[in-house]
């Protein structure tokens, strides 16, 4: 999974999200892309899910590209302890999704197959997505 290697502080402040990408709006890579429709954080299980799904139907042909990287921690405390006591350690990472961002993308496959794979690489995913073409 997903995950970086060195980060410059273990814990982070609690993240706020929302708001529309200015960046990766796009594509860049691919011919067609995988964008959302609104804001959330993503984990790195569901990135993998939908990564896993992607490749999987497309049956490892063409290129893809993930344009998006789970890099903020979350904490969290173990059951059954009491307030205080400082702050949990880390249990796993997001990515911070704005609306528009484009999270995936695709080349060097048919165009019906390329759509179909995104479709139900947004299935995996918790935000509404749009599956793009370039023109």
């Amino acid at each position: 999974m997903l995950s970086p290697k060195k980060t410059k502080f273990r814990k982070s402040h609690k993240l706020g999200h929302g708001g529309k990408a200015s960046q990766k709006i796009v594509l860049s890579f691919g011919k067609f892309g995988l964008k959302t429709l609104e804001s959330h954080l993503l984990t790195a299980r569901q990135i993998e899910a939908a990564r896993r799904v992607i490749s999987r139907s497309l049956e490892r042909s063409g290129k893809l590209w993930i344009r998006i990287f789970p890099d903020q921690p979350v904490t969290k405390k173990g059951g059954e302890i009491p307030m205080g006591k400082g702050k949990g350690s880390v249990d796993h990472y997001v990515a911070k999704i704005k609306t528009g961002t484009i999270m995936f993308e695709l080349d060097g496959v048919a165009p019906q197959a390329a759509i179909n794979a995104l479709k139900q690489a947004s299935h995996k995913l918790p935000v509404k997505c749009a599956v793009i073409t370039k023109d």
